[in-house]
């Protein structure tokens, strides 16, 4: 079986290689022939309006589509409450100016197929989307030519860059899923390796239901989080470091055939044992339900932050029931995961002027993020916007009464550079996770099939 594994893991480097050289020379901004001088169509629109301010886009999205209807899909259903917004901003500026939209939200992971169907008309149906999953972003999206990135100026200047210098896609925000749980009983958590440890099964979201989890553990292989797992390993004490042993040494051979650095069979030893224990959730909510309830004595979970902002007290259920691993002040290694909504226009948008000014809008402007930065756990891309959020809405204080006093510690957010610095976030890379998604996916299946 062993010689198996390694003709197969063999097999899809090479096919993995030939895929890779198939790629070099693409634009990773995802404009179809990099960003030269001579443009056309979608492309020669995107270059001048990343030289505008929102307002000249305002008026290019104003002349184009007045009374025309805006459809927009995305895997956020709160596209839908941007748009209203954004007509207001509209006609601030117009008064007269009106607009109809829809906006969908595929379920099941549809969107791909979704865009790919719409792509082939000659003048699409969906204007742009906002969308999740670094991975089939790149390889489904991008490098098919069916998405194009847009860098907003004011974005652009916010973050220190400009669209030419900027390398990768446009994030409205990063979310993040983090290590939680229930205190109500006497197990702890101070290790990232406590949730693979001996007889704990976190519960999760099921990584062929949602493959964002699965972009997290083929980031754990990016040298530098298979060393933060490393790190926290030599803090263990001599008993567990002798259970994870043998798992961590009988890596190192699988380690060696992806290619994967120094550390990296502490990194596959905990996706072995993380995959081979977690308890198959089908979404977050739920997670989140069972955690914060007194009868979910020891139990814990990687889950979406945010979810707690809609626990409703009571005897029984209470957010101060769970304990977010990376907020004790003893806890090591990686507080969880971060991944990111992306912002396109599509290749062959209907409406490619109103397109870059929603999402100028809601990447430049607090009120245009304001029906994600309302909640805890999400982190706007612009550090002007996202400081703004922070001074309406005081996240930092969510979990505090009006007097300051702390109630729910939990949900008080300790905020982006927090999550990524100190909580050590685990961030979706999309061009590594493209890169190892045939070599490292390819051995997560075959882990997967042999688990069962």
């Amino acid at each position: 079986m062993k010689k198996i594994i390694a003709m197969l893991l063999v097999c899809a480097m090479c096919i993995g290689a030939l895929a890779g050289c198939s790629k070099s020379g693409s634009d990773n901004q995802g404009n179809a022939g990099g960003k030269q001088e001579e443009l056309t169509g979608i492309d020669k629109i995107i270059r001048e309006a990343e030289g505008m301010t929102l307002e000249e886009l305002a008026k290019k999205a104003i002349e184009e589509s007045k009374g025309k209807t805006f459809y927009g899909v995305g895997n956020s259903s709160r596209g839908k409450s941007a748009l209203p917004k954004f007509i207001e901003y509209l006609q601030t500026i117009d008064s007269s100016y009106t607009m109809e939209f829809e906006w969908q939200q595929p379920k099941n992971n549809k969107i791909f197929e979704q865009l790919t169907a719409d792509s082939l008309k000659s003048t699409g149906t969906f204007a742009m989307t906002l969308i999740q999953d670094g991975n089939q972003i790149q390889s489904k999206m991008v490098d098919t030519n069916i998405l194009r990135t847009f860098i907003p100026k004011q974005w652009a200047e916010a973050n220190k860059t400009t669209a030419d210098a900027y390398k990768g896609y446009l994030p409205l925000q990063t979310l993040n899923k983090v290590f939680e749980f229930n205190n109500t009983g006497s197990a702890k958590f101070t290790n990232c390796w406590d949730f693979v440890y001996d007889g704990n099964h976190s519960l999760y979201m099921d990584i062929d239901s949602e493959l964002v989890g699965k972009n997290f553990l083929y980031m754990l292989t990016e040298d530098k989080y298979a060393g933060y797992l490393k790190d926290a390993y030599d803090q263990l004490d001599s008993s567990k470091k002798s259970y994870f042993d043998p798992v961590i040494n009988a890596m190192a051979s699988d380690a060696a055939d992806l290619g994967l650095g120094a550390n990296g069979k502490y990194a596959l030893a905990w996706i072995k044992l993380w995959v081979e224990s977690y308890n198959a959730q089908t979404d977050d909510g739920p997670i989140c339900n069972t955690l914060v309830s007194k009868s979910a004595t020891d139990q814990s979970g990687l889950l979406v932050y945010s979810k707690l902002r809609s626990v409703e007290e009571s005897a029984d259920v209470s957010v101060n029931n769970i304990t977010v691993a990376a907020y004790q002040d003893n806890y090591v290694g990686i507080g969880g995961y971060g991944y990111n909504h992306y912002l396109f226009v599509t290749k062959n948008s209907p409406l490619p002027w109103t397109a870059c000014a929603f999402i100028a809008y809601m990447t430049c402007t607090q009120e245009g993020f304001s029906a994600w930065g309302k909640d805890m756990g999400g982190y706007s891309s612009n550090p002007d916007v996202a400081a703004q959020t922070e001074a309406v809405y005081n996240h930092s204080k969510g979990g505090c009464d009006e007097n300051g006093n702390v109630v729910f510690d939990a949900k008080n957010d300790r905020g982006y550079d927090w999550w990524v610095n100190t909580g050590k976030l685990v961030l979706e890379d999309p061009e590594y996770c493209s890169k190892v998604a045939f070599t490292v996916g390819s051995w997560i299946e075959m882990l997967t099939k042999y688990s069962e």
